[in-house]
This record gives C-alpha cells, sequence and structure tokens, in this order.
C-alpha cells in the first residue's frame, strides 16, 4: 500500500515543499510540485533525504549523566535541578540555546517557558549566527522586522544584485528560479554578484565585483551618493515616507568619497564599479538579495542598513519586483523570529517594551515576564564561562562546531554545573558534555510548522514511526515546565493547540499596528490544521484563509511603516573596519560558509554516500598564485592558525575564484569526520554591537604545509572509532557504499608498522601483510569469507593506490590475483567515478568526459539529455559547463 505525505523539507530557508512516499519499508522523496516555493525542484540534500532516515547513532532512551533511564525519571529530575539552581542563584542563572532546526510550536513553547515562567530572558537562537543582523536592520529603518519581499520578486525584477550570497550552493532551488527567469526574459534580467569569491552564483551574473571583505558599507554608501549627484532619486517618497535622509546623505558623501577612492577602498575595477551603479541608478525594479556574507560581520547591522538606505533612496521598496531581500539560512529561522526565540525580543514580534511585555504577560497569564532582554548567543557562552550562568539546555545544535572561539565552548560546558541536550543524535560534539540527555524526535517523525525566507508558514508533517521513547521537543519542554510547578501553561495535547495560541498572540492590541498578525488562525480545528496548506502573512488589512498571492497587498506599499511616525527611517552608517586585520604573522583572510551538498554540522547529510562524493574532505581555498608562494601543493595538507587556541589541518584546493590573499574554508566538519577541521576553533568572537552576530567572514590566519612524514588510508566494511595516541595527526571519515574509508596522516613515524598496526588496528595472523621498511610501505588486509572486509595503506611518500579501484573489491569473492594485488599494491582500477559532479544523479567526473568526447556534446544541454546531471537542482551546471568547455572537441573547418 503507497502512502503519501506533504511535508516541507528541514534544509535551508527556501523552505522547499516535499512529498514523501512510503511503500511498504520503502521511502522516496521527491519535490512538491503545487508548493510555491519550489514547484517540484530540490536540491541535492533535499533529494537526498531518503537516506538519511536511519536509527544509525540516534539518541534512543533519556541519560542521566551516561546512564540510561526512563522519561519520568529523566523529567522530574531535569525539572528538579532546573529549580534547585533557580533557587540557589536566581532566575538569570538559567540559559536556553535553542535553533532553527526546532519547528516554531518547539520555538514557543520554549520562550514561553523561559520569559513567561522562569522569568528571563536568557534564550537564543543559533539563527543568531546568521540572520541576526538583517532583524536588527529591518527594525532601524522599518521599526519591524518585515521583509518585504516575495521570491517571485526575483522573477519579475530587472535588476538582481546578490551581495554576500553563494546561491547556487546555499539556496540552489531559488538560485534556479532566478536563472530560470532569466532565460525566460532573453537575459533582459541583469544579474550583479558582489562577493570576494568568484563563486558558482557567478555562472549567470553579468557584472561580478570581488569587493574587500568589510567594504560594503563604502560601496552601498558610494551608491547612495552617486543616486544624489546623479538625480535618480524619488524625493517624493522619500518626503512623504522617509525620515533622516539628509544625515544619511551626508555621511554617505563623507566617508565615500570619488569614485578612485571607492574603487580602491573596495578593491575593484573603476569601470566595473561605475557600471554597477549605472545598472542601480537606470533600473527601476531592483532586488537587492543579501546573505551571509552581509550578516556575519562584526558590522552586519550597518550593512544591512546601508543596502536598504539605497531602495528607500529610490522609492524602490513595496512594489512589484523590487526591494531589499534577506534570504536565511535554516528552514525555521524566520519561525523563531516569529515567535520571539531571540534573546532581545518577546513573541509575536513584540519588542521590551513595558506595553508590550504587559500584552504578553496578560494573555498567558505567566506568573512573571522577563523584564529586560537577555544574553545573545556568544554574550551567553561567554556568562557560562565566568560563572554567571549555572544551566544551560541545548536543543536541536551543535554549538561547540558553530560557535566561535569553539575550545572556549567546549571549555564552558565542561565547567558548567548542569548541562542538558535534547536532540535526536547520540553522538555530536557537544554531547559528551551534556549531564541530561533527552531523546528528541527528527524529521519525518515530528509535526508543526516552519517558516520560510520569505514569510510563508509551511507544516512539516510526520509521515515515519518515530522510536518508542523518542520525543516531540514541545512535549519534553512542556512535560518540563509542568513538573516545575508550572502545568496550568503548559497543558498542549497537540502542536495544533500551541499553533492556535501562538497565532492568537500576534492580534492582541495590533488592528494593524504591527506586522505580524495571523490571528485568524486563533480558531483553526485540528482538522484545518492537518489539511494546512502553504500561507505566506501579510499586512492586517489583507488576511485571508486563501493564499491568493496574486492579489495580495505588499508590505509598504502605502509607504508606511511601523516607527512611530510611520515613516522609514534612512539610518547614516560609517564605513567600520572589520576588528582583526593581516599581520606579517597571519597573512590571509579566511572566509567560512557553507558546500553545495553539506549541512551545517553534518549530522544529517553526512550520513549518505552521495553527499560526500563531491567534495570528501575538509579543505581549504586557495588562488594558486598564493599557494605557489607560499610554497603550498594542490590536495596536500596544510595547517591553519589564527593565534586562537587551535590550529586546523584541511587539504589545499586551488580556486582562481578565490581572490589573492583571501581563503575559504567550510564550517561543516565535526569530530566524527574529522580530527582537527572544525573552523569555529579559528574564529574569534568579535560580534555587531546591535545584533550580536559574529563575524565569520574576516578572521587573519596563518596558512603553511602540515609536515606529515607518513600518509594513509583504511576501507572497512564497519564503521571504526580511530585509537587516540596513534600518532594520527590528521584524519578524515567518509561514507561509501557498503564500507567506510578513512583517510589519514600523521607526524610520527612508528619504529615498526606492523606492531603499530597490531597495537590499534588489531592486526593479527589472519591478516595478509606486506612491509617494505626501505620504501617506508605498509599493507595488510582482513579477507573474510572470500569478501575484502579491510584493507590498511601506509606510505612514507604519499604514494598510494586508487580508493575506487580498491572499492569495487567490497562486493564480490577475490581472486587469487587479487589478494596478492592487496599485498603489492597493483590491485583495481581508478575509475575517477567517486569524483561526483552531480551529486543527484550521481554523476561522476569521468562519465562526463567521456561523455563529452566521444558523443560530441557541446552543451550543457546536451549533456543533460544524455546523463540528467544538472537537471534537478542545478548547483553542478557551472561546473558542466567548465567541462563541456576543457573536453569538447573542436570542429576542425
Amino acid at each position: 500500500m503507497t502512502h503519501t505525505t506533504q511535508t516541507t523539507c528541514p534544509y535551508c530557508g527556501v523552505g522547499c515543499g516535499v512529498v514523501a512516499t512510503r511503500e511498504g519499508d520503502k521511502i522516496t522523496v521527491s519535490g512538491d510540485k503545487t508548493h510555491p516555493s519550489n514547484y517540484g525542484r530540490l536540491c541535492s540534500k533535499g533529494a537526498a533525504l531518503a537516506e538519511t532516515l536511519s536509527l544509525d547513532g540516534r539518541l534512543l532512551q533519556p541519560e542521566i549523566r551516561g546512564q540510561q533511564t526512563d522519561w519520568e525519571t529523566a523529567l522530574n529530575t531535569t525539572a528538579s535541578a532546573l529549580n534547585d539552581i533557580i533557587e540557589k542563584y536566581g532566575r538569570s542563572a538559567i540559559g536556553f540555546y535553542v535553533s532553527g532546526q526546532l519547528l516554531t510550536e518547539d520555538y514557543y513553547v520554549a520562550n514561553k517557558l523561559m520569559k513567561g515562567y522562569i522569568g528571563t530572558a536568557n534564550i537564543d537562537s543559533n539563527s543568531r549566527l546568521c540572520m541576526a543582523s538583517s532583524v536588527a536592520g529591518h527594525k532601524r529603518a522599518f521599526g519591524s522586522d518585515t521583509v518585504p519581499v516575495d521570491y517571485s520578486d526575483l522573477e519579475q525584477a530587472d535588476l538582481v544584485v546578490i551581495v554576500g550570497s553563494n546561491m547556487a550552493w546555499c539556496h540552489p532551488v531559488l538560485f534556479q528560479r532566478l536563472s530560470a527567469a532569466r532565460q525566460q526574459h532573453n537575459d533582459k534580467l541583469k544579474i550583479v554578484v558582489i562577493d570576494p569569491r568568484r563563486t558558482a552564483t557567478c555562472d549567470i551574473a553579468d557584472l561580478h565585483l570581488p569587493i574587500k571583505t568589510g567594504s560594503d558599507v563604502i560601496l552601498f554608501n558610494g551608491l547612495l551618493h552617486h543616486l544624489r549627484a546623479h538625480d535618480h532619486l524619488d524625493y517624493r517618497f522619500i518626503e512623504q515616507s522617509t525620515q533622516g535622509f539628509a544625515s544619511a546623505l551626508q555621511i554617505a558623501k563623507e566617508t565615500a568619497g570619488s569614485i578612485p577612492t571607492i574603487a580602491q577602498a573596495c578593491d575593484i575595477p573603476e569601470n566595473d564599479l561605475i557600471e554597477f551603479y549605472r545598472l542601480f541608478a537606470r533600473t527601476e525594479k531592483v532586488v537587492t538579495l543579501y546573505s551571509q556574507g552581509v550578516n556575519q560581520s562584526s558590522s552586519g547591522t550597518d550593512k544591512v542598513n546601508s543596502i536598504i538606505n539605497c531602495h528607500l533612496a529610490t522609492g524602490r521598496i513595496g512594489r512589484v519586483g523590487m526591494g531589499p531581500f534577506s534570504i536565511t539560512g535554516q528552514p525555521n529561522a524566520m519561525g523563531g523570529r516569529e515567535v520571539g526565540a531571540l534573546a532581545n525580543q518577546l513573541a509575536a514580534h513584540l519588542e521590551f517594551e513595558p506595553e508590550y511585555q504587559a500584552i504578553v504577560q496578560n494573555y498567558w497569564q505567566s506568573p512573571t515576564i522577563a523584564p529586560q532582554a537577555g544574553l545573545k548567543a556568544v554574550d551567553m557562552f561567554e556568562a557560562i564561562q565566568q560563572g554567571d550562568i549555572k544551566a544551560i539546555w541545548i536543543m536541536a545544535t551543535n554549538p561547540i562546531v558553530s560557535l566561535p572561539d569553539a575550545n572556549k565552548i567546549k571549555t564552558a560546558l565542561a565547567n558548567c554545573e548542569l548541562v542538558i541536550v535534547s536532540d535526536c543524535v547520540r553522538n555530536n560534539d557537544t554531547v559528551p558534555y551534556a549531564h541530561i540527555l533527552l531523546p528528541a524526535q527528527t524529521w519525518g517523525e515530528k509535526d508543526g510548522t516552519v517558516t520560510n525566507s520569505e514569510r510563508r508558514i509551511s507544516r512539516q508533517r510526520a509521515f515515519l514511526t518515530a522510536p518508542v521513547e523518542a520525543k516531540p521537543d514541545w512535549w519534553i519542554i512542556s512535560q518540563i515546565a509542568q513538573r516545575m510547578g508550572y502545568r496550568h501553561g503548559f497543558n498542549y495535547q497537540s502542536p495544533a493547540d500551541i499553533f492556535r495560541e501562538y497565532a492568537g498572540l500576534s492580534g492582541v492590541e495590533n488592528n494593524g499596528r504591527r506586522d505580524f498578525d495571523i490571528s485568524i488562525f486563533s480558531q483553526l480545528t485540528d482538522e484545518t490544521y492537518q489539511t494546512f496548506t502553504p500561507y505566506q502573512w501579510a499586512p492586517r488589512s489583507t488576511l485571508q484563509l486563501a493564499s491568493d498571492t496574486h492579489h495580495r497587498p505588499r508590505f509598504f506599499a502605502e509607504g508606511r511603516f511601523y516607527t512611530p511616525s510611520g515613516k522609514a527611517n534612512f539610518i547614516p552608517v560609517r564605513p567600520i573596519a572589520p576588528k582583526s586585520d593581516t599581520s606579517t604573522s597571519y597573512p590571509f583572510i579566511l572566509n567560512t560558509g557553507r558546500i553545495r551538498d553539506q549541512w551545517h554540522t553534518m549530522t544529517r547529510t553526512g550520513k549518505t554516500p552521495r553527499l560526500l562524493s563531491h567534495l570528501s574532505e575538509p579543505f581549504v581555498e586557495i588562488h594558486p598564485d598564493d599557494a605557489q608562494a607560499f610554497n603550498i601543493k594542490e590536495n596536500e595538507l596544510v595547517c591553519l592558525d589564527s593565534g586562537l587556541q587551535q590550529q586546523i589541518i584541511v587539504r589545499a584546493k586551488f580556486s582562481e575564484g578565490q581572490k589573492r590573499g583571501y581563503l575559504f574554508a567550510p564550517m561543516h566538519w565535526n569530530e566524527q569526520f574529522s580530527a582537527q577541521a572544525r573552523v569555529g576553533t579559528l574564529i574569534a568572537p568579535h560580534t555587531d554591537p546591535y545584533s550580536g552576530q559574529p563575524e565569520f567572514k574576516h578572521t587573519p590566519v596563518a596558512l603553511y604545509p602540515y609536515s606529515a612524514t607518513w600518509h594513509g588510508f583504511l576501507l572497512s566494511k564497519n564503521s571504526l572509532e580511530l585509537p587516540k595516541n596513534a600518532g594520527i595527526g590528521y584524519w578524515a571519515k567518509i561514507p561509501q557504499q557498503g564500507f567506510w574509508q578513512y583517510e589519514f596522516a600523521g607526524d610520527e613515524l612508528p619504529l615498526n608498522w606492523a606492531t603499530w598496526a597490531s597495537t590499534h588496528f588489531h592486526v593479527d595472523a589472519t591478516w595478509l601483510e606486506f612491509t617494505d621498511i626501505a620504501h617506508g610501505r605498509y599493507r595488510c588486509a582482513q579477507v573474510q569469507q572470500d569478501l575484502l572486509d579491510t584493507c590498511l595503506f601506509i606510505s612514507r611518500d604519499g604514494q598510494l593506490p586508487s580508493r575506487t579501484g580498491l572499492s569495487d573489491l567490497f562486493n564480490r569473492p577475490l581472486t587469487l590475483q587479487e589478494r596478492l594485488g592487496l599485498l603489492t599494491g597493483q590491485v583495481g582500477k581508478s575509475t575517477g567515478e567517486r569524483d561526483t559532479v552531480c551529486a543527484c544523479f550521481g554523476v561522476g567526473r569521468a562519465t562526463i568526459i567521456k561523455t563529452i568526447q566521444e558523443q560530441g556534446v557541446n552543451s550543457v544541454t546536451q549533456l543533460s539529455e544524455i546523463l540528467k546531471a544538472g537537471t534537478n537542482c542545478g548547483s553542478c551546471i557551472p561546473e558542466l559547463k567548465q567541462l563541456v568547455a576543457q573536453h569538447v572537441i573542436k570542429q576542425v573547418a
């Protein structure tokens, strides 16, 4: 019997609709063609969701100090411990660190418990790391955290300016919508990419401005001055709908200077700068889409306002095809903003003001209300380190990987009196520091809502039977709240109960005074909640149950904002240099971010081999000229050091798109997948003074080769825990189809490899062994019932056999020649197929090159027709174009 469920993807803020189909024990996942965010498209991560649903690595039982227990004991112990902390140290000694992976209902209950019942606002979200600067910038300009743009605006604009976003990899489905719109408009739609790196997103750009990091405010202040100097302002809009223009313009004029001055400060060609200004000035329908390259900065809020200033000055807001557009990182970052899961706001977009505090407390009928804003993420963990916060409850996030100065987070948690972790995984970097572990449900098991980047609320629905002891986050929070003595406020029976309550709060004493009002759902029936279709919330006067996006009035369409005066604020912003800069000791600037096929700290995406087939090891991108100057070879191991507690070791990857003097390293790798690759250990905890968002895009580092004395790899049918104190300085764990691959290198040379292997990998007389002392080589393999179980290869000079060829030996009986080949190293043949380009369909580089050459392919369209590569999420299309250009057979005239 086949059963289908419409739900929402758990990855990025695009909020793609997903259809999960269950037929017996088999589950498949496809894009929901009816969902207005993606119309059936999924990225490589979304397409692989069905491969991540196993119970491997799941937390399946409550634990107290490492011992399994039952829920009743765990709940009572947690509640009692929290009450003891409050009685002994006060309410502000408690902290909650929550996540954009939570559903809105989970978020709401956590926020209600903390701010309305415990009575402190020390609850913050890991969304603080991705979009807090946009929240602060919106509030300063609009008086509210309002995103005024829809995805459809990208398709109706004549100019899209993409700032600090590699959309092609980080929001690939939305990028494909933009790319399709460009083709449909016959290239009338112009695209400008502003990013220090030349990324895959630049593939569709008419202009790329590789600006110097930290120079965004100079660039957009210069644009504001240019718009005034060349008379491209909307004076009527400025007069009727804004305030503060003169001050903002004066500061822009003072700080930007002439075109040559701006070009020099931004480190871009003058002609390119002029072309950008000309395009923006002369094009009415402009969307400026920005993401982490703007937000993740110690001056991120000012960067946001410098962009908004240019849209206000031209009246390009509140109308179709125009406006500033912050695109969020996590699936429910927006939902967290709506329910107040940030330390500096209350639920329903309400602020810490007496009037609003009274509204929330009265609505909740709670015994107290937080008197003031709480500690933001970085400050919260600093307070743990200082001993001011005695108990921290971490929900669905992994701060030891994701926060800056990550080793300091380890120290803070190690010394914290009470650490509670509710999560679905049993082993991540943070879990070992928990005194209490509470097993939560995960995607496919839990039920609730999420809100995407364009304010669209969608349902996540359960289609799996959850493990018996795994519980919804809202249930865990509510049960602990009841046991803390707050029974009347948390007697929820379902997520629909919570959704109705939260919707009702949004309408209290609102009447259009505030942007967020979904109070029409306060009387939603359980049945209607179950059948809830994607809904984009809009101004109060337009509320209706039908999702009529074609006729829905827009925010700010009438030139009225949510400030006391009703006018938008121009914010004068001065360029502020990043808090750290290069020196002779740290000559490179490190930029961090996501890669195409991985998500956050890999607890989900790391479970499927195909998502690690494109980029399988932690790496750092470097321009080839910089690599040559620092004597670095491609694919060799290198060390990065920023002067904090720990260096990281990753592979060097050359990229012509990398700006000279700059590096890029992904944020994903954790201690389950690599030894020393947590990039957060390098990042100083510098934050924006308004938003509290950390600076992840500008870290001065040193880079030098890792002095390995030996290299090796191991392939095994079983997942292994690599031995400690074995002289292994670098290792990376890579899941493959049917086995595990481990790459490693060391700086300590054992006296005897056979003894080393016997000690650390239990090699015994049943193994095949070969040792070449003169050349520093060691090989061994274990064969069970004619099938390869494990093989280990070590070399001093780095000359090692093909992993791809060896992998073929795990799936069939070995011949005598192949057994001998395991010892001689002459076994298997590299096909290159694991160098995957298209992760959606598993198409490798070798197959692509062969198809291009043998079938005379001269375009990506032809290639896609033959191999399907690039026909799903499209994020591999820029790489496909490169391969076609490199390997096309030139026709002889």
